[in-house]
Formats: C-alpha cells, structure tokens, sequence
C-alpha cells in the first residue's frame, strides 16, 4: 500500500528501488528446521535473541564469528548450524506476482535496483529461490557493505554509489522503519503489503504499469 496518499511527482520517477526479503521473495526462518517443533524453534530464537543475531548478520558479521559469539552458551551453537546450513528452506520462494512486475518494469527501461538486508555468505540463494531478484542492476547487500536498513548511511552509499537522485526514485519495502529512513532522505516510498497495491502506488508516481 501507499505509504500515505500519493501524489504524481513534479519530476518523473525513473528508478525503482526494492528491497527483497517479503518483498521479491518469501522468508520464514522456521523453514530452516524442517526437523524441529515450533516450540523447539521459538525457545531457541528466545535465547539467541534472533532478531539481533539476524541484524548482525544482516550488518557484515561473519557466521563464524556468530558462532564464535556464543562460546559461551555451546548449547545454541548446534541449532545455530542448522540455520546456515538449512537457510535455502527460509525461502519460499517468488512472493506471488512480483516477477510479472519486475519482468514489466524492465521491459518498460525502468532502472531497477535492489537494496537488501541480507547475510553476504547467504545471498547466493536469493537468486534460486526468486529469480527476479538478478534482473536488477546493481543490488546493495547489507552484509557486504556493513551498514544496514535503516541506517540512513546505506541509503546514501546507495545514491552515491549508484547515482540515484531520491527526488526520481522510489523505495519498496515492507518495513515501515525502512520506508520513513527512505522518505527522510527524499525518496518516494511505498510500503509494500502486497503486488496488487504496489501496482496502484507505482502507477500514481506515473510508472508504466498495468493496473
């Protein structure tokens, strides 16, 4: 959906930032466990406190030095292991309708980038488990240049490291802490809830897009 009414900009819209996860692809970290009970998973996640761990990661950290960080507390590390090694089953796959979209904005020469919060040894299942996500033409990856959404610093390294003017881009994502760091900047913002919506906020900023 719009995040807030949206209005044709005064200067054309011509890039389309996205940001993956729940976005382009599906990710539900239980999926990494296929062995495991809900509960076996939620006790751990509760320990480890795995929205920070997952931030870590998101931010450069090496899952070895994730490991390494719960020396301390041996019993996490096993089920630790098991997410990396069972991460392509966090993946569900292409969020419906997001292909067609990104395969249309291209067709159309609509610029498309992608700024994700991802792990940098993980990112390589991206591509598999969505392959929309490789028609960008660049794609900022958190984990590679130690910053993370939504730091205002990765937004900067992404309009100065790829030209991008916010004033004719839009920013996708899911986050609503991301999209207010994005709009802060000067970005266009549309927080995305689902391809339908996105669509109708894409073709307000004046893209080419079917309804």
């Amino acid at each position: 959906m719009p995040d807030g009414p949206v209005t044709p900009p005064v200067r054309p819209v011509s890039t389309v930032v996205l940001d993956f996860g729940n976005v382009l692809v599906g990710w539900d970290p239980y999926g990494a466990f296929p062995r495991r009970t809900r509960a076996e998973v939620d006790a751990w996640m509760t320990e480890v406190d795995f929205p920070a761990l997952n931030l870590a990661q998101d931010a450069g950290r090496s899952w070895a030095d994730a490991r390494a960080s719960l020396d301390d507390r041996p019993h996490l590390q096993p089920m630790l292991d098991e997410y990396v090694a069972g991460f392509a089953g966090t993946l569900t796959g292409p969020v419906p309708g997001s292909a067609e979209l990104v395969d249309e904005l291209h067709a159309a020469g609509v610029r498309l980038l992608g700024l994700t919060n991802w792990s940098a040894e993980l990112f390589g299942h991206a591509a598999h488990a969505a392959p929309a996500t490789t028609r960008m033409e660049h794609v900022v990856v958190s984990g590679r240049v130690g910053l993370v959404k939504p730091d205002p610093a990765i937004f900067r390294y992404l309009a100065q490291t790829h030209d991008v003017d916010p004033a004719h881009a839009v920013f996708v994502d899911d986050s609503p802490a991301n999209v207010a760091a994005a709009r802060d900047l000067g970005f266009h913002t549309v927080r995305f809830t689902d391809v339908p919506a996105l669509r109708g906020a894409l073709q307000a900023l004046g893209l080419p897009v079917r309804p």
